[in-house]
């Protein structure tokens, strides 16, 4: 009897001692940013008539699961929710908060996510005053975020989704400060994950205060095990040079996530054909 307890323990302890030394499971998710260009008639050829469809497509074909996008007005909104019927998205218009003026929206694949919480808030001195311009900026700026959960595995993160001002530098690096800030008092130490259009090259002040912050968020495109394609993203609809182009489009990830790939396709070699003026850029993270 004594041999048999002795057995069943030494098994509940070796069971024990295994599931104490499982590995957690790996969530991996392909995530991009995008700006799509607003719907703008002066486009000619390259209007969003022409790309919409052009652009639902480049989503399903990569198979994004989320995906952070700028520029992008309520009738565009509108379009892409109808042909992207397996994404449910967030976001507002950045002039009344409702539907009025560009969104910076998060799509992601809903059958895997859960929203446990969103919302947008201005880059601003003001960021609960909807429509306020900060600082020196030149436009209305906004960040868009959800907290969502993966349905499977029941990890929570962070997805926040920008356009900086094309003009005022102070916009830009307190607008990334303020970020910084949301951040940390929404998810504090978990995952998160920040895309957008930010106007700036890799040596201006806003692309280093998120990257030598204390709160640091890494460049995902420079810390990727392999990279595809080019390594910038506004061509202006080919119309700059290609070794006169410039990565302004970045995804920037908490440090607890790795990088597996980078992609940015490059843009095509004619005068149409254009997904946008800026090339998406896309990556596989891991966390």
């Amino acid at each position: 009897m004594k041999k048999q307890i002795f057995a069943f323990a030494a098994g509940a302890a070796l069971l024990g001692l295994a599931s104490c030394t499982q590995q957690p499971q790996t969530t991996q998710v392909r995530w991009a940013t995008f700006n799509i260009r607003y719907d703008n008639p002066a486009d000619s050829l390259n209007n969003w008539q022409y790309r919409k469809d052009t652009v639902a497509g480049f989503i399903k074909a990569q198979n994004l699961d989320i995906v952070g996008m700028q520029e992008v007005l309520h009738n565009q909104l509108e379009d892409l929710k109808a042909r992207l019927p397996e994404y449910a998205e967030v976001g507002v218009g950045r002039e009344d908060g409702k539907t009025k003026g560009e969104y910076a929206p998060l799509f992601f694949k809903k059958d895997r996510f859960e929203v446990l919480d969103s919302n947008t808030f201005w880059l601003s001195q003001y960021p609960d005053s909807v429509g306020f311009i900060g600082w020196d900026g030149a436009c209305t700026r906004i960040a868009t975020w959800a907290k969502l959960k993966e349905r499977e595995t029941g990890k929570i993160f962070m997805a926040v989704n920008t356009h900086f001002d094309h003009v005022g530098v102070e916009a830009r690096t307190k607008g990334a400060l303020l970020i910084i800030e949301k951040i940390k008092e929404i998810v504090g130490d978990r995952p998160a994950v920040l895309t957008g259009d930010f106007n700036v090259s890799d040596e201006w002040d806003a692309y280093k205060t998120i990257t030598t912050n204390e709160f640091v968020m890494k460049d995902a495109f420079k810390i990727a095990e392999k990279k595809e394609g080019v390594d910038y993203t506004f061509h202006d609809f080919g119309r700059i040079p290609a070794d006169s182009c410039e990565k302004i489009d970045y995804i920037f990830v908490t440090p607890q996530i790795k990088v597996t790939d980078a992609f940015i396709p490059q843009e095509p070699q004619g005068e149409t054909g254009f997904v946008s003026d800026h090339n998406p850029h896309v990556a596989t993270l891991e966390f």
